[in-house]
């Protein structure tokens, strides 16, 4: 475990704590170093120096991202930071944890990015399930208007800031930035063509930042402790820590913060304790439910972004979904794929049309009546519904697991078609 000040705070056996309890262990203390002259400028550099990536996925350097929102007398003078709190990849529950143990953590980020991209009002825009995060939020923002620290002239800064909580209707596909930012205007969730990008054309045609939540997260610790702290914290190439979580047949399922660089088998050995009594590890989905398998080899990999993707998968959220040797791993990839297909928007054709197509095939498979024509068609359906083929990355995100697991499990699609039944079934 890292020895995290801010972090320290989430104890989920209890409350959050209120915002007393959260200054004196040094929350805040970034809007303060804030109040005493950093530019926003000097702000948006510290985070491109420190080297922080985005944790909902895509890994996408965070300074840079913000650097894309244009800035000066002829821009608008408008601007926005959306914070995506829905949570909805299978397998993935890092950000709910954040909420709900610490909330202030997640506001005092949000001010950091707000004052650095100059945006006067942020939305979070939260999963409707998580009526305990919105509860907690809710009681946060509120003590930090009370506070000072969200508002108007924030500690003299001349710095305004209002936070508005959103509860969504919740659909996977708000997972993709401007899908979200449709949804947030009342509009269907349907991805919008790009360019423009957020940074510049996003909420209400306004520049706009979108970040999860773990991501805004880490920037008040390295306002308040600094560069160098947040890039000892790390054993990679990649720089600070990450929330990894573990669920599947282990001993201990759960969720830790660990140094980026770790390697997978401290993570599912260690504090997931291993596999449970009479199972063996047969494969993972290293970073939630849109991730390529890997396998047992891969275990003294490093979870590092780099370093998963040379092995053929993505990091992702770094949340692991585990595979037993008793479990089927059709009947699981079975599942992912109707969770997709309910998930599509509709918008583009190879994902409305072929993930139903794919999904009927699985279910074909689980009661008997698979044959090797499906088998070709799953392959190529893993090509038509890739990268560049749809609209957005939700189809091409189910053909992770997909085409992955078609090679992986090359046996287990034929003894479904052999025997005509799930053989893990009795």
């Amino acid at each position: 475990m890292v020895n995290n000040p801010l972090t320290k705070n989430i104890d989920m056996s209890r409350p959050p704590k209120d915002i007393a309890a959260y200054e004196a262990a040094d929350g805040y203390q970034s809007i303060q170093e804030i109040a005493k002259g950093h530019a926003p400028d000097d702000v948006l550099q510290l985070v491109k120096d420190s080297g922080l990536k985005g944790r909902g996925g895509a890994g996408f350097p965070t300074g840079l991202k913000w650097s894309f929102v244009p800035q000066g007398e002829n821009t608008p003078a408008q601007k926005y930071l959306v914070v995506n709190a829905d949570e909805m990849e299978p397998g993935t529950f890092k950000d709910r944890l954040l909420m709900e143990g610490d909330p202030h953590l997640l506001l005092e980020g949000m001010i950091i990015a707000a004052y650095a991209i100059r945006a006067s009002k942020a939305y979070i825009f939260l999963r409707g399930e998580y009526t305990v995060s919105e509860q907690a939020l809710n009681i946060a923002i509120k003590e930090a208007y009370e506070r000072g620290f969200l508002g108007k002239n924030i500690l003299g800064t001349g710095f305004d800031l209002d936070i508005i909580l959103h509860t969504s209707a919740g659909r996977y596909i708000c997972g993709e930035e401007t899908a979200l930012l449709n949804a947030l205007e009342g509009k269907r969730a349907n991805p919008r063509a790009k360019p423009p990008f957020p940074q510049v054309s996003g909420l209400w045609g306004k520049p706009t930042i979108v970040n999860n939540v773990e991501t805004i997260c880490n920037l008040p610790g390295i306002l308040t402790y600094g560069i160098e702290w947040y890039q000892s914290l790390t054993k990679g190439a990649d720089h600070g820590t990450k929330l990894f979580g573990v669920s599947g047949k282990v001993k201990n399922p759960g969720c830790w913060e660990l140094p980026l660089g770790t390697p997978i088998r401290d993570l599912i050995e260690g504090h997931a304790q291993g596999m449970q009594n009479g199972l063996e590890l047969r494969a993972f989905l290293p970073g939630g439910g849109s991730t390529d398998f890997m396998s047992p080899e891969h275990l003294d990999l490093k979870l590092d972004y780099g370093e998963i993707a040379k092995a053929g998968s993505r990091l992702a959220t770094g949340t692991m979904i585990i595979l037993d040797d008793k479990t089927c791993p059709v009947g699981m990839i079975g599942n992912l794929m109707r969770f997709f297909s309910h998930e599509s928007c509709g918008f583009c054709t190879p994902c409305r049309d072929g993930l139903p197509w794919v999904d009927e095939i699985f279910q074909g498979f689980e009661n008997g009546f698979g044959n090797e024509k499906d088998l070709q068609i799953l392959h190529e359906h893993v090509d038509y519904l890739g990268p560049g083929r749809t609209f957005c990355a939700l189809a091409p995100g189910a053909t992770a697991p997909l085409g992955s697991g078609l090679k992986l499990f090359k046996e287990d699609f034929e003894r479904h078609i052999i025997e005509k039944r799930c053989p893990y079934k009795l």
